[in-house]
């Protein structure tokens, strides 16, 4: 019976298919009025001291043809409090919302940024590490329960066998979510329980894997660990955002990052640094550092190739010595435009500029409304436990009765 139910959320696409929603804003009133009454200008001035430094979340329109990206994990798969694995957030001008990479510890941070969940529908993994896609089960339940009403649609490559590839990891996601996902039937909406599986395959260079409202994503192969990484590349409106995932330095990213606005790639600690943090020998630190990820040297020769707008270095341990030491070795080799990327960095871009700050948010911030069509979004299948822990119930309290649903 629970495999039925884990199967019936689980809905696979064939490879190539394009996804497209459109939905409406719903806030409510209340959402609405806060929205008007605290919105500025995504066209600020620079000597507007309201959006020097710092970024409110939902604080800020943003422009028709704006992109603004938030870091919602830039560390290891050792979390920290002050970084959380791989996760970003894109959002544009036109009102699409994208994730790449949902890494341990990442839904937390985009929790906190308090958006419109019903737009949080479409994630794009790089591989499946579990630093880049461990908070599946905190998306799409944290999601669910937050305002998404629509199936979550997952894109991710395919692996050098079936097994290893992004619909055989879903799939047995949500047959180990079984439990959890069956007892939320009927109270919450049905199809936002449900995952549509997009997987393409990693071999094919400058691959479109999405294109819908003006937006266009391509892939091509990463190299690092195993067969079946893949970088992405955002184009939209003009603009450009471009992310690694984990690679190896190799051709692929050049050709296809040149010249784009904001380029993330990782700029992995240095050998002798990784081996001091982690305690390693420095040949096991140097494998790691140089053969499955970039050193900072090499990321910046990287950048000094690609020459982007702005170059973006993440998977780093931002811990103060180790951090110059990431510093001194890019810049040995890149001299342009850089962020050091930490957890709740802001990117604005647009074609003029790109601003840089950090997100400020509350540590216990409610989410935002849900909108009136989740509310009122189809809920069936309603589960109850069963007759002998009925019996259990004890008979000196009786809950209020139920209202009506609306």
């Amino acid at each position: 019976m629970i495999g039925k139910i884990a199967k019936s959320l689980l809905g696979l696409a064939v490879v190539g298919v394009v996804v497209s929603f459109g939905y409406r804003q719903g806030y409510d009133d209340r959402d609405a009025g806060r929205e008007m009454r605290l919105a500025r200008s995504a066209a600020a001035q620079e000597g507007d001291d309201a959006r020097k430094g710092s970024y409110y979340p939902n604080t800020e329109q943003l422009a028709d043809d704006e992109m603004r990206v938030i870091a919602l994990g830039t560390g290891m798969p050792n979390l920290t409090k002050a970084q959380k694995s791989s996760g970003w957030f894109v959002e544009l001008g036109n009102g699409d919302v994208f994730l790449f990479d949902i890494g341990s510890g990442s839904m937390e941070n985009l929790h906190a940024l308090r958006p419109d969940f019903a737009k949080v529908d479409k994630v794009f993994v790089s591989h499946l590490h579990t630093d880049h896609v461990g908070d599946f089960g905190a998306l799409l339940v944290g999601g669910w329960l937050t305002g998404r009403y629509t199936p979550l649609h997952v894109y991710g490559p395919s692996g050098a066998e079936r097994p290893l590839g992004t619909a055989a990891f879903v799939e047995h996601q949500i047959q180990s979510f079984a439990w959890d996902l069956s007892g939320r039937s009927g109270r919450l909406p049905d199809a936002g329980g449900r995952v549509e599986v997009h997987e393409f395959d990693y071999r094919v260079v400058n691959n479109v894997v999405y294109e819908a409202n003006g937006v266009t994503i391509t892939s091509w192969p990463a190299i690092h660990a195993l067969d079946g990484p893949v970088s992405y590349k955002l184009e939209w409106n003009g603009l450009s955002f471009v992310f690694g995932g984990d690679t190896y330095p190799n051709s692929w990213f050049i050709e296809n990052a040149a010249g784009a606005d904001l380029v993330i790639h990782e700029c992995f600690l240095p050998p002798a640094a990784l081996a001091k943090y982690f305690g390693w020998g420095l040949a096991q630190a140097t494998n790691v550092s140089t053969r499955i990820h970039t050193e900072p040297t090499a990321f910046g020769k990287i950048m000094s190739a690609v020459r982007p707008r702005m170059a973006v270095g993440y998977h780093s341990v931002l811990i103060p010595e180790l951090a110059q030491e990431i510093l001194e070795g890019v810049r040995q080799t890149y001299d342009g435009p850089l962020t050091l990327a930490s957890d709740l960095y802001v990117w604005n871009i647009t074609k003029d500029r790109i601003e840089v700050r950090e997100a400020v948010v509350a540590e216990r911030a409610y989410p935002s409304s849900v909108t009136p069509d989740y509310n009122s979004a189809p809920r069936t299948g309603f589960t109850e436990t069963s007759e002998f822990i009925q019996s259990g119930k004890w008979a000196e309290y009786t809950p209020p009765p139920m209202p009506e649903r609306r």
